[in-house]
């Protein structure tokens, strides 16, 4: 089959783009043709006239001339329905081909959560697709009964291509490290650890942490894996101990975030919020601990045997592999017969 995939980057940054998008390319390489559409994100002039050329010159002529598209996998969102609709336009104009999305984010349950109008907007578009590969059980439950009618294929976590060694020790100390833009962690300044450590990388500290909490700089997502010595590895957002909060906070009861596929792609048990989607995954395949309030952590850790966290550690490695091999997305096109 013709499979071609569609990906977007920020042509305002230095990087190759989002790490979970570049790694879908990485993994399907061979198998589908890799487009990537460039413009800024932010909007201002210089995206308008990108997005311009991108709608009536490169757009159009890729569809042009390649009318044998079988299939076209496109990355979503492009943060621009303007590019989506012109995508649309012209792929139904000049081929046959079936599209399908890979949901990375879906501003209905984030950002536009309470603008039923957007909802709405959004939900046609993607009831336009042949296919939807969906973050998980939730995300899916939460798209059908708000109207879409799309199939839809649960991807169940994020891969993650991890050039780092994988970590095997089973050595428990306790210990837990949390990474991320520390800008959105406020919860980080109010959680007083007495028994254990946890470290922090990432942008934007805090000038005053609690005791017992260290700041360790700020990694690429490639060379983080190898700082990742800790037991656990902590998925939280907020600026509350009892509940994750906030917009990005409330997101998780519904969304994959991509570091969790960071700390198990490593070897690193998670420890994760109770309420959030991915706390299904890691109950099931028993990957990490799930918490209700984080008041609680350090009565968690003690909980735990040493012979307890080895079993752990041993599910940790086999998902891991998998992760590193682009199992979950490759199933998941498996499943719509890609």
């Amino acid at each position: 089959m013709n499979n071609y995939l569609i990906s977007i980057t920020d042509k305002n940054k230095n990087d190759a783009g989002p790490k979970a998008k570049r790694d879908i390319e990485h993994f399907l390489a061979g198998k589908f043709h890799s487009v990537t559409l460039k413009y800024d994100l932010k909007k201002g002039w210089k995206s308008r006239l990108q997005k311009l050329y991108l709608a009536h010159v490169k757009v159009p002529a890729f569809f042009k001339n390649h009318p044998d598209i079988d299939n076209l996998v496109l990355q979503y969102p492009l943060y621009s329905t303007y590019l989506l609709d012109v995508i649309l336009t012209n792929l139904k104009k000049y081929t046959q081909a079936k599209l399908y999305l890979v949901i990375h984010d879906l501003e209905s349950l984030r950002l536009f959560k309470d603008k039923p109008n957007y909802v709405q907007s959004e939900i046609n578009f993607l009831n336009q697709a042949d296919g939807l590969i969906v973050h998980n059980h939730k995300m899916i439950a939460w798209l059908q009964a708000n109207g879409c009618t799309s199939k839809l294929i649960d991807l169940e976590i994020f891969d993650y291509d991890n050039p780092q060694p994988l970590l095997t020790t089973d050595y428990y100390d306790a210990s837990v490290c949390f990474a991320g833009n520390l800008a959105k962690a406020d919860f980080l300044t109010k959680l007083n650890l007495t028994k254990h450590q946890l470290i922090l990388f990432g942008p934007n500290p805090s000038n005053n942490y609690p005791q017992n909490i260290a700041y360790q700089g700020q990694k690429t997502p490639e060379e983080l894996p190898k700082f990742l010595q800790q037991s656990f590895g902590l998925v939280w957002d907020g600026d509350s101990l009892s509940s994750c909060t906030g917009t990005f906070g409330e997101y998780m009861k519904y969304n994959n975030p991509h570091k969790v596929s960071l700390y198990l792609s490593s070897g690193l048990p998670v420890i994760i919020w109770k309420e959030a989607a991915l706390a299904d995954f890691v109950e099931k395949h028993h990957v990490g601990l799930t918490i209700a309030d984080l008041n609680d952590l350090d009565d968690l850790l003690d909980r735990l045997t040493p012979a307890d966290y080895a079993l752990i550690r041993q599910n940790v490695a086999a998902v891991a592999n998998k992760m590193r091999q682009g199992y979950y997305i490759k199933r998941a096109l498996k499943q719509l017969k890609l």
